[in-house]
């Protein structure tokens, strides 16, 4: 069972029981992973709990009788459900709760019941032979409505899943006749003079007439002592027998009379399954019964040649019967079984197989079934090899185990989910034969590996293509499926690396999604920085298109030959917004995000900048739409950083003017040099470590690994395992961190806004005390340059006279810049430390020793982490 099946079935569950609160459905996940065992179910333990559940139930008999009817429909995992029930029933405080919660779910369900319905109290009880009548008109009713309602759904749904080629069905007139059914027919009674009691004739005559009657009987057609009942539903059909005929025959025949039974049981399970709505597996299956049906009426008519001869007698036909009466009970003991599980197709052939198994003592039964089964697996056979030899599915009816689903291939660059590959092609569980269902996900992996090769308009078939026939020994399937499942692999990896140049590919995307390409992104950012600086509703998306193929071109990234493939992306929200929405998912915390008000700032085009990829099919199976936005994460979070750099190199060059001051003059020149120089460290080892650390080492593990890759998905795993290690290593999977580390990078660009500031005010009173020297000069001595110099000097202090501020609040605001980064920046070490000694997140403490290589925080952080013992402890 996958993680997925589990999540679900756990939701499901918690959803049933109405269990709100607690750990939630992850907490109940993890347990389950942690003690899954390979544990099968074995008959002695499905038998020891089925008798404990029968000790253990009110009614054993109706327990019993129930487990035997569902086991006669075939229903899978019948047994482990009984094992895990008898478990249940050993669990005291399960019990109890289980009761409370289905008392407390019957009074809500009561509560919430606005009116409540009773059956009108009847005066009179029906009498026996009213009620013998009503139930044999109402299995009149169900023995012919049901057949016709479930051909009509069956039919509906076939032709609902292909509109354009309805299934061909049987005209009318042939279900009007009951008369071409060959079971017997209800008709009036004969006219004329009533006949003599058999009972009044001699022994011999009284034989004579009952052999007569049975092999009538045997036939399909009432005799004149022997009469069939009407048929209740699914029931095996009973006799009424002359009562005056002499005990000693009437014992003989009936233990003829089974015979007949089995023989109108079987008769019309074939009609019924020979209706073109049940499947081809069905009509292989009927087919194969009326052979055998054949051969039985020859015998009844070689009988019928000896009795007008003379030569049989109530004990020869007993003693000629008996072979037959083996093989028809087989036959409808299969019929009745098939009939009540309602099996078509893969149902069909498992229940045939363990049939087959199961007479493995019996070697004249097990014959019989082996030819029933090889005959009813031809058909599906024969959609398995062209699915697993050419990656066809040409199943009318549904019944093979792959199911085609309509989904556009198109879509797959839009489609976040990855439906594509997940959902176009999926196995149905109870389509699939028990004797393939080990072999399952390769027959689903092979025909959709060739399936998309096909796609790309090449044409394939499996060179070791061979006809599958139903055997016992499973290892004949084993080697079929393995061989054509190792072509399929390979065709279409050797399809996707060198034709449609994968690696290629995926370097090309590394180049600017994960800025391996250097003087790429200072040419672009250089060029876009105007550009990018505007709110993104004022951006022009064809200028930065523009720019991007100017600096493209500019660069060593002009060798690359799929740039063209590279575009430009404004999304909706900031990267930090972006990543908690998406870690929110299936969390207690993702209602209250997503219906979160947006903020009133707009987002600037450096936010909501970001790239995307033009990817075709068939590569578009690897380079989705989910790995893409998980590319595109890493790159704007890269690129955040990357601007954060920028801002504070810009600081670091305008503080060059501060050589200018004498020191005293600004006491506060220090400390923000100081904290500058810290923010820079900071924003530049999480660079280094992003990039060398995290991203380097596991795109060539990667890499390797697709060298070494024998199918797609192998490869699909290798790429999703990269960038979720990529995205985990950069602190981007969890939302604790990422907070932080969101109002690190903020301090980070208020600092630098305000070190411009800062500058700025600087540069006004010294222009303020030039413009006083200026003013000093006599008029007449002023040269052109410098009066320009001076407009443009009282331009510019009449445009930010308000920005002079005082040294005290400079000072004081540098304080508070400084105590806020090194806060923080305590809690993000310290919160990396816990996840790395906790969660065993060791690539995270090279952060640590990187940002504390010269012990600076050391000390702080073993402060921390005693209190918190401190507090644990408490």
């Amino acid at each position: 069972m996958s993680e997925f099946r589990i999540h679900h079935d756990v939701n499901e569950l918690l959803s049933l029981l109405q269990i709100r609160g607690g750990d939630g459905a992850e907490g109940y996940i993890d347990l389950l992973q942690k003690h899954r065992t390979p544990y099968v179910t074995t008959t002695v333990s499905a038998h020891s709990a089925k008798v404990k559940l029968a000790e253990f139930s009110k009614t054993p008999e109706d327990f019993l009788r129930k487990y035997e009817e569902i086991k006669s429909k075939n229903v899978r995992h019948l047994d482990p459900l009984l094992y895990l029930l008898s478990k249940l029933s050993e669990d005291k405080e399960m019990l109890q709760f289980l009761q409370q919660n289905a008392k407390e779910r019957s009074e809500s369900l009561n509560s919430t019941t606005a009116t409540s319905y009773s059956l009108p109290q009847t005066s009179t009880k029906m009498s026996m032979q009213e009620l013998d009548e009503l139930r044999k008109k109402l299995g009149n009713v169900t023995a012919t409505l049901p057949a016709e309602v479930t051909r009509k759904m069956l039919r509906d749904k076939q032709n609902k899943k292909n509109p354009t080629q309805p299934n061909p069905v049987f005209p009318n007139w042939v279900y009007d006749r009951p008369a071409l059914i060959g079971d017997f027919i209800p008709g009036p009674a004969p006219t004329g003079d009533p006949a003599v009691p058999i009972g009044t004739m001699p022994l011999p005559s009284q034989e004579q007439f009952a052999v007569e009657d049975l092999l009538f009987v045997l036939g399909g057609i009432d005799g004149r002592d022997i009469t069939a009942q009407p048929v209740l539903g699914r029931q095996n059909r009973s006799f009424i027998v002359d009562a005056t005929l002499d005990m000693s025959i009437k014992e003989l025949v009936n233990r003829i009379l089974p015979v007949a039974s089995y023989y109108s049981t079987v008769t019309r399970f074939i009609e019924e399954k020979s209706s073109f709505e049940y499947g081809q597996v069905n009509h292989a299956l009927t087919a194969a019964m009326r052979t055998l049906m054949k051969e039985y009426l020859i015998l009844i008519t070689q009988l019928e040649h000896l009795q007008r001869q003379g030569l049989l007698s109530l004990q020869k036909l007993w003693f000629y019967i008996q072979p037959t009466m083996r093989t028809m009970e087989i036959l409808a003991s299969i019929a009745s079984s098939l009939d009540k599980g309602e099996c078509m197709g893969g149902a069909t052939l498992s229940l045939l197989h363990d049939r087959t198994f199961n007479y493995t003592g019996d070697s004249q039964a097990q014959e019989l079934c082996l030819y029933l089964t090889k005959a009813a697996s031809v058909p599906y056979f024969e959609v398995l090899e062209k699915w697993i030899y050419r990656g066809i599915i040409n199943d009318p009816y549904s019944e093979f185990m792959v199911e085609e689903h309509e989904l556009q291939k198109e879509k797959i660059q839009e489609d976040y989910n990855d439906k594509y590959w997940d959902q176009r092609y999926t196995i149905v569980q109870h389509r699939i034969p028990s004797f393939l269902q080990k072999m399952a996900d390769k027959i689903l992996s092979t025909g959709k590996y060739l399936n998309v090769v096909r796609e790309c308009g090449r044409d394939v078939t499996c060179p070791d293509a061979k006809e599958v026939l139903y055997t016992l020994k499973e290892r004949a399937y084993v080697e079929q499926i393995e061989k054509a499942y190792n072509y399929a692999s390979k065709v279409l990896l050797d399809f996707l690396m060198d034709e449609k140049e994968l690696v290629l590919r995926l370097r090309s995307i590394k180049h600017y999604f994960l800025m391996d390409k250097g003087d790429f992104f200072v040419h672009f950012m250089d060029l876009t920085e105007e550009e990018l600086k505007k709110p993104v509703d004022d951006i022009v998306p064809p200028r930065l298109e523009a720019l991007l193929e100017l600096a493209l071109r500019m660069s060593t990234a002009n060798t690359d030959p799929f740039k063209d493939d590279l575009k430009i992306d404004l999304m909706p929200h900031d990267v930090i917004t972006q990543l908690l929405r998406v870690l929110a998912i299936e969390t207690k915390q993702e209602k209250a995000i997503i219906n979160a008000e947006p903020t009133d700032a707009s987002l600037n085009g450096l936010e909501a900048f970001s790239f995307d990829y033009i990817v075709k099919w068939p590569l578009s199976l690897i380079i989705n739409r989910k790995a893409l936005t998980r590319y595109q994460m890493l790159f704007r979070h890269m690129f955040f950083c990357k601007h954060v750099e920028r801002l504070l190199c810009n600081v670091w060059i305008s503080n060059k003017d501060f050589k200018l001051y004498a020191l005293p003059s600004a006491k506060w020149f220090a400390a923000a040099f100081a904290l500058r120089q810290r923010m820079l460290n900071f924003v530049q080892n999480i660079q280094y470590y992003m990039m060398f650390e995290v991203m380097e080492p596991t795109w060539h593990i990667m890499e390797n690994n697709l060298k070494t890759a024998s199918n797609i998905d192998d490869v699909l795993h290798h790429h999703t395992s990269f960038l979720d290690n990529c995205l985990k290593d950069c602190m981007l999977t969890n939302p604790e961190l990422l907070r932080i580390f969101s109002k690190l990078m903020s301090v980070c660009v208020m600092f630098t806004n305000c070190m411009q500031t800062f500058t700025q005010s600087m540069r006004l009173e010294r222009l303020s005390h030039e413009q006083g020297r200026v003013d000093g000069t006599a008029a007449s001595n002023e040269q052109p340059d410098e009066a320009e110099k001076k407009r443009a000097n009282t331009k510019f202090l009449s445009e930010h006279a308000d920005s002079l501020q005082s040294d005290a609040s400079f000072e004081a605001t540098i304080g508070k810049f400084d105590s806020n980064f090194s806060m923080m920046l305590l809690d993000l070490l310290d919160k990396l430390s816990i996840y790395s000694t906790n969660d065993c997140e060791h690539s995270m403490i090279s952060i640590i020793y990187r940002l504390d290589f010269n012990g600076f925080y050391t000390e702080r952080l073993e402060r921390m982490a005693v209190e918190r013992s401190q507090k644990a402890a408490a």
